[in-house]
């Protein structure tokens, strides 16, 4: 199993009679950062809950470092499970400055053991010129380093991370989760992070959890989630795609509007089923010299490019990424072919 430091064995937790989480399983290996990454009220927040002993389990196992914390009628207290943890609003102590906020958690150190692991984690999150200031004198991504420098600063075998971006701007939210990954990479910190942001999900983790539900989807990295979704769900969350109608040709190809798609078809998937073929905005690409025409319906500009919505010739609508130097009026035909790496098929949902 290699070096497992977190394991999740088929979960549940419900209040009352209602269920929450099914059958939850996971497992993050030492120095991974995982995600559990789902639309609100998908069981993911319950299940950070559950990790760090604040919830109990109505069955299945917790396992840190092989020993169990969790399980129906058992549960470690999460002051005796080594879990740092970092929430959404920092929970910082307004009446303490930085390195106070830092050392909180540090009583069972020496005074001189204090202030050194201090000073170490305000090196480590670059805080060491805001050391004596107080929380409301910091910018939202200073407090939120601090809160992980906090977190971080009395070595916890995991760490926790419910939504710590939700409150920053988008372009702060990007930096700093890549800033937190490095972070958490150079002091090899086991970490989890919940979250319902891709763009975040993808730039902090190593291994990535679709919940929906209260169930797990896929856990996979962001490439196979992307690319070789496991369901119509994690297909529909992640990334932009549309489904386009297609027929099983053989067990290697596929035949839509566009023409034949070549990969790996579904066992289930019979020549001449009907079936659901996902097409991503980088699968289609713009080609003057391609005799397929396709109209623009709508555009919106990226920067480095424009994502166009394509209206085919039989009524279907695609997405097309396309470098923003090519910038065509809508209602303009385009001519268009398919670059297709994975095939992605469904059988054809029932209406």
């Amino acid at each position: 199993m290699g070096n497992a430091l977190l394991q999740l064995i088929n979960i549940r937790q419900a209040y009352g009679a209602q269920g929450v989480i099914h059958d939850l399983s996971l497992t993050l290996q030492q120095g991974q950062i995982g995600c559990l990454l789902g639309p609100s009220g998908c069981g993911k927040t319950t299940a950070l809950r559950c990790i760090a002993g604040f919830e109990p389990v109505s069955a299945g196992e917790i396992l840190l470092n092989g020993v169990c914390v969790s399980s129906s009628g058992h549960l470690v207290p999460p002051e005796r499970r080594q879990i740092g943890m970092v929430f959404q609003d920092y929970a910082l102590f307004p009446h303490l400055d930085v390195a106070a906020n830092i050392g909180f958690g540090l009583h069972r150190l020496t005074k001189n053991e204090r202030e050194q692991r201090v000073e170490e984690m305000l090196h480590v999150v670059h805080l060491v010129s805001v050391a004596k200031k107080y929380p409301h004198e910091l910018s939202g991504g200073q407090q939120q380093r601090v809160a992980l420098a906090r977190a971080l600063a009395p070595k916890p075998a995991l760490l926790l991370l419910d939504e710590p971006f939700s409150n920053l701007d988008v372009s702060l939210r990007e930096r700093l989760s890549m800033e937190v990954r490095e972070i958490l990479k150079q002091q090899k910190i086991t970490a989890i992070l919940v979250t319902h942001d891709q763009a975040e999900a993808f730039a902090i983790a190593d291994e990535i959890g679709v919940m929906s539900h209260g169930a797990m989807q896929q856990w996979d990295t962001a490439f196979n989630l992307y690319h070789h979704p496991a369901n119509r769900f994690v297909a529909d969350f992640i990334g932009q795609g549309v489904f386009v109608t297609g027929t099983v040709k053989n067990p290697q190809q596929v035949e839509i509007e566009l023409g034949l798609i070549a990969g790996e078809i579904p066992p289930h998937c019979a020549p001449g089923d009907r079936v659901e073929v996902l097409l991503r905005p980088d699968d289609v690409v713009h080609d003057d010299a391609s005799p397929l025409q396709a109209a623009i319906v709508s555009k919106a500009f990226r920067g480095a490019e424009i994502l166009y919505t394509l209206r085919l010739a039989g009524g279907a609508r695609i997405l097309a990424l396309v470098p923003s130097h090519h910038d065509h009026p809508i209602g303009e035909k385009i001519g268009i072919k398919l670059e297709t790496h994975h095939l992605v098929v469904f059988p054809q949902s029932l209406p």
